[in-house]
């Protein structure tokens, strides 16, 4: 399982820095950056049904999933390679001869390709995280999906170190002077660099995957249920096969989706602009304006990583105490108390804001001082969240598997079904986080003081209609009751 979760944790380190900086410096609004974020949903919705459908019935002699987990990856290290050459790429095909230093207008055919490289990229993540997890779930035998899921967390937490540790140095263009073209400054050549780098240990990491993780070939027909005849039992096909088992879901499945959407509500806007939010309203930047400017944008963008990196590693430390806390205490009071302190977490991102811009009259380039110790206090913050992340990567997930035990069966339509409560609100937010914002000067205020306000619904309605999951049922299902 080494190499998806990596590629999770690459994809999210990699793509959320990218359309911080790229898109900015391509010439793409910051409401056009929000709608970008809509192929992750699409691909989510659309394309882990249909893999995760498909490789169910897999044939092959390597297995059903990983000849998947194989296309998947080869599709990632090329998405990124477009996306970090998207600059290279559309200068050949005819953007400006100028020098990327002297001009700042936007890159029409650079940004054309960025955002089809962008999408493809997600679009191949999630090639990979369908039968990532259905190949946990296979090889999970006696130690059962929580397990499991708490070794994806940790796995994934150590691809976000690796992606943001590469992406927190600017030196890739001194250490690679040939990463650095007409077309590519410093800050788009030091993104090569990372995205190269993560390009060759994802393919170290997938060549591991192939070797070990070793499958017992699917027979076809002879496993699938029969009829009273002796008929092989029709199964449905496509993606409406998810949204037909809708009416058969376990009982309690409901609050858990709703309460999984308002969480991911809560989540998404620090997801999608935590570094912009530091270059922004906290360096003070503006990646269209002055030489400063820029630089200073630039300047947060990297601290901002430094943060990620730090999130990462209490993710990964906090992916192993997940399991116990739910032991000892019950997974549902694990799952609110996270969201209460995501809350927290968000209603601080927005007052942090407005302390940083002392003058703020609704631009956030009114202010032009920076403070050290908000700096400091923005790193513990990047910090903090670790812990929650950490919760929202597992518990549902173990919830869900419980409750689809306790039915006897059906994980994978229930897993499928709680994608679709996550999908929903990355649409929400990626199509109105842009123009709420603008309303706002550009800003990223309102989103996360909107992320707070989620975040507390989403605990008040968790701990009344949440499933009471007892600890010794969560025993059973984590020791592989089931």
């Amino acid at each position: 399982m080494l190499a998806p979760s990596v590629a999770h944790g690459l994809r999210r380190c990699s793509s959320s820095r990218t359309v911080v900086r790229t898109s900015r410096t391509l010439g793409l609004s910051h409401a056009l950056t929000s709608f970008m974020w809509l192929c992750g949903p699409i691909a989510g919705l659309v394309v882990q049904p249909l893999v995760g459908l498909y490789s169910d019935k897999c044939t092959a002699r390597w297995g059903r999933r990983r000849p998947f987990i194989l296309t998947g990856c080869l599709l990632i290290c090329l998405a990124v390679v477009i996306v970090g050459f998207s600059s290279d790429i559309g200068a050949a095909l005819g953007d400006t001869k100028e020098e990327c230093s002297l001009y700042h207008g936007p890159r029409w055919h650079a940004a054309i390709v960025y955002v089809l490289g962008f999408w493809l990229l997600d679009f191949s993540n999630n090639t990979v995280q369908g039968p990532a997890r259905a190949l946990m779930a296979d090889l999970s035998g006696h130690h059962g999906p929580s397990a499991a899921n708490s070794i994806f967390c940790s796995w994934m937490a150590l691809g976000n170190i690796l992606g943001y540790s590469s992406g927190s140095t600017n030196n890739w263009h001194k250490w690679f002077p040939f990463l650095k073209t007409k077309a590519c400054c410093e800050a788009c050549a030091n993104l090569k660099g990372a995205f190269l780098v993560a390009v060759v240990f994802l393919i170290f990491c997938l060549t591991i995957t192939l070797i070990f993780a070793r499958e017992v070939p699917f027979k076809g027909n002879q496993n699938l249920p029969t009829k009273a005849n002796g008929e092989v039992e029709a199964e449905p096909s496509g993606p409406l096969a998810v949204f037909q088992g809708f009416k058969n879901l376990p009982t309690g499945m409901p609050s858990v989706l709703l309460v999984t959407g308002l969480t991911w509500l809560s989540w998404f806007p620090f997801i999608l602009y935590d570094t912009d939010w530091m270059g922004r309203e906290i360096y003070h930047g503006d990646p269209k304006g002055t030489n400063a400017q820029v630089a200073a944008f630039d300047e947060g963008v990297r601290v901002g990583s430094f943060g990620l990196l730090l999130n990462s590693i209490v993710l990964g430390f906090s992916s192993f105490l997940i399991e116990p806390m739910c032991r000892k205490v019950g997974p549902r009071l694990v799952w609110v108390t996270s969201n209460f302190m995501v809350c927290m977490a968000m209603a601080a991102t927005a007052l942090i804001s407005y302390w940083s811009l002392k003058d703020y009259h609704g631009y956030v380039q009114d202010a032009i001082t920076a403070s050290t110790s908000i700096k400091a206090v923005c790193l513990i913050l990047f910090a903090f969240l670790g812990v929650p992340l950490a919760i929202l990567y597992s518990v549902p997930f173990a919830v869900t598997a419980q409750l689809a035990a306790s039915k006897g069966g059906g994980q994978g339509l229930c897993t499928g079904v709680l994608n679709i409560s996550i999908v929903i609100p990355q649409v929400i937010i990626a199509l109105g986080a842009g123009p709420w914002d603008a309303l706002f000067g550009k800003g990223n205020i309102p989103a996360f003081g909107i992320a707070s306000g989620f975040a507390l619904i989403g605990g008040i309605v968790g701990l009344f209609l949440l499933p009471k999951i007892s600890k010794r049922q969560f025993r059973a299902v984590s020791g592989g009751g089931h």
